[in-house]
């Protein structure tokens, strides 16, 4: 089975590479793959957040880390902003 073409780029933040440089290698490979094969191609499928984080999406990485995002529909861009599990600081 082929993989499905990505609609949207993606765009990390400084933050968020922040984030990925603390991940284990195992977490940097499983979250390569939900950009590539989930966010890029389904950006909607992510949890929608409330509050203080209305307008951000959210994918489990593990157990206690997260993947934050936001879609930005005209330019089609997701910029990712977290990659850890803490939502402040956004």
């Amino acid at each position: 089975m082929e993989p499905e073409k990505a609609l949207f780029r993606l765009e990390i933040t400084r933050k968020a590479l922040k984030d990925i440089e603390h991940l284990s290698p195992k977490l940097k490979k499983k979250l390569r793959e939900i950009l590539l094969n989930r966010v890029a191609v389904d950006p909607y499928s992510g949890k929608k957040l409330v509050g203080d984080l209305s307008g951000y999406r959210s994918i489990r990485l593990n157990l206690q880390d997260r993947i934050v995002y936001r879609i930005d529909e005209e330019h089609q861009v997701i910029y990712i902003l977290r990659a850890r599990s803490h939502y402040e600081d956004l």
